[in-house]
């Protein structure tokens, strides 16, 4: 078992769920709440990491990270370092690939609320704030924890984004999807085997959440 590889995709999946939680809350609530012109068109642009090969996102991300980019550039000038082949600019990466798998779920979440109940917090003067924090959260939980777990197990499993732009450097950007396959490329099946099982059960856990938590929303409509 490859420890550090493992830390570090753990570590890269905790960062990435801490800060799709606010973005997925925000989107996926405004994309329940609000009919907006282009509305169908940000929600495709949110869907596109689920259709496109991961090197296509990839090699955009990498080209937008990249020294050439004003935001590589200015990466370098403020942080002394690239963006590209680095673990910030993995974990940017990260967040922006799992955005649908975050946002898609709360969305869900926050249309299976009975409009009712929003309608009569707002007869009664409640303000937005309230709303949200003591209607919107505490019905729509399901689908707002099951988008966070599934961006935590993708997270854990992605490799074609992660090599693109982070590469393979250990302790930095090495994580357990390429120990794997640099085990599998040195024909070292015994510890590619352990890895695997262990990603193996992490998403059987993930979907077991997700099948649970998708039940309660369903009974809820």
């Amino acid at each position: 078992m490859d420890w550090p590889a493992l830390t570090l995709s753990l570590r890269l999946s905790a960062l990435t769920v801490l800060f799709l939680l606010p973005v997925g809350i925000f989107l996926g609530r405004g994309l329940a709440f609000h009919r907006f012109r282009g509305r169908g068109l940000c929600e495709s642009l949110l869907a596109l990491p689920l259709v496109l090969p991961p090197t296509v996102i990839g090699f955009y991300l990498l080209v937008t990270f990249g020294s050439g980019s004003p935001l590589g550039q200015g990466w370098r000038a403020v942080f002394g370092h690239p963006l590209a082949f680095s673990f910030e600019g993995l974990l940017l990466a990260s967040i922006l690939i799992n955005l649908p798998f975050a946002v898609q779920p709360m969305q869900r979440g926050f249309e299976a609320i009975p409009t009712d109940v929003r309608e009569a917090a707002a007869v009664t003067g409640m303000p937005p704030w309230r709303v949200l924090w003591l209607i919107d959260l505490p019905l729509a939980w399901p689908g707002i924890v099951t988008g966070l777990v599934l961006a935590f197990a993708h997270t854990l499993g992605e490799f074609g984004v992660v090599l693109m732009v982070g590469g393979s450097i250990p302790g930095e950007t090495r994580t357990i999807a390429i120990a794997i396959y640099d085990r599998v490329q040195a024909f070292d099946t015994a510890a590619a085997g352990a890895m695997s099982a262990l990603l193996l059960l992490i998403s059987l856990a993930a979907l077991g959440v997700t099948y649970a938590l998708s039940a309660r929303v369903g009974r809820r409509v």
